[in-house]
């Protein structure tokens, strides 16, 4: 029998809710591109209801104490004061450890050496680089064995897709607040205020600018589609050249490289994964390459951009605002410069964490433990790593150092 050990962020500060603002989700069936959407033989929740916090469990505890497997869950993931954290507690005789993006459990090379037991980490949600690639690879095949003498940790998948569309929506979203100033002219009406003047002193339209994305895979495109009709010019930039056809549909301009394109470019939206050919890429020097007054967007990872570097460019005014809702460490600190730091609109990571997306994550997550539990291929479109070696999605959107 397994053991699953589940890694979710805290629940409500006022405790599970009882009632929703709404009845219903829309029902999805299938992604752009016609990929379908999650499909585990069975659910044990209900669409809309909160999944992704400790007692929303992914809806995953029926499904696992019914197969007489051991369900693990907690939020507790950080050693502080020299004490082991529960996650740090349970993790080595882990069969399985599921972690979402915005409440990662950090698998670090120390942790997957002393995790004896440990075959598949799951990432409810895009984006493994909570999971050191290498250091899963080199456990999963053709590297050196575990403290137990076993090469494990033989797969990583997460479930790709699922809250794509939930993530370019916020970078929609976040792009119009800082253009057109809104988070403060709120604030005016909040603080009881009524001085036009001062909202709209760092207020433009969108029409007209230059808006690029770094990476335009699923969400990069999806941001791309999105913005179109605003009539903005279009740039990109990605390792996989857009099929011409998408090019002219949209009206983008390709750059081979992000140093190429940001100087073209009133607002940059990052989408893409953290590798190590995206890790500090937007630091002082391509920061200080852009427009003055430039807008930057990233709900992609913190790391690819120089966490100084972006507020010494707000507080200088190269930058004329900064918003996502990408932390390191995450949670972040409460003395972190992003908190404090001008014209910026950052949230908690919570973009692709809606409850329309919760539903979708979880429903996968169930899909890829029944295929792995039931001895079964996982989607090819879910795996990033596999027997030793990027996989799947991994191997289209990650690189490693090994």
């Amino acid at each position: 029998m397994a053991k699953v050990l589940c890694v979710l962020y805290d629940d409500p500060t006022d405790g599970y809710p009882t009632t929703y603002a709404r009845d219903d989700l829309p029902v999805i069936d299938h992604y752009p591109g016609g990929r379908t959407t999650p499909t585990p033989k069975a659910t044990d929740f209900t669409p809309g209801h909160p999944l992704g916090s400790v007692s929303g469990e992914l809806g995953l505890r029926r499904f696992l104490e019914e197969r007489g497997h051991t369900l693990v869950v907690t939020s507790d993931k950080e050693v502080r004061g020299g004490a082991g954290s529960v996650f740090d507690r349970e993790l080595p005789d882990a069969d399985v450890v599921i972690s979402q993006p915005f409440w990662p459990a950090y698998l670090t090379p120390e942790r997957i050496a002393a995790a004896k037991n440990l075959k598949l980490a799951i990432t409810a949600g895009i984006g493994s680089d909570h999971v050191d690639l290498d250091a899963a690879i080199a456990h999963g095949g053709g590297g050196p064995p575990c403290s137990n003498g076993v090469e494990s940790l033989g797969e990583v998948a997460e479930v790709t897709y699922c809250n794509s569309i939930s993530v370019a929506e916020h970078v929609v979203m976040m792009t119009l607040s800082l253009v057109r100033n809104y988070l403060p002219s709120h604030q005016v009406v909040l603080d009881g205020g009524w001085n036009i003047a001062d909202c709209v002193a760092r207020s433009y339209d969108l029409e007209g600018m230059h808006v690029g994305t770094v990476a335009a895979g699923r969400i990069g495109l999806a941001v791309l589609r999105r913005l179109a009709p605003f009539d903005v010019k279009l740039h990109y930039t990605d390792r996989h050249r857009l099929p011409a056809e998408v090019e002219r549909e949209l009206g983008l301009t390709f750059h081979a490289t992000a140093a190429e394109m940001a100087p073209h470019c009133d607002v940059v939206t990052i989408n893409a994964p953290l590798h190590p050919e995206t890790e500090g890429l937007f630091g002082d020097e391509l920061l200080a390459t852009m427009k003055r007054g430039a807008y930057l967007i990233n709900t992609a990872r913190a790391r690819i951009v120089d966490r100084d570097a972006v507020e010494r460019a707000l507080r200088g005014g190269q930058l004329a605002g900064y918003a996502g809702d990408v932390w390191y460490p995450q949670p972040a600190p409460a003395d972190h410069p992003w908190r404090t730091m001008p014209h910026h609109g950052m949230t908690p990571h919570i973009s692709g964490s809606s409850l329309s997306a919760q539903a979708r994550y979880a429903a996968g997550t169930r899909e890829i433990l029944e295929s792995w539990l039931d001895g079964t291929p996982i989607r090819d479109e879910y795996l990033i790593v596999d027997g030793g070696a990027l996989a799947g999605t991994g191997a289209h959107s990650y690189s490693v150092t090994r």
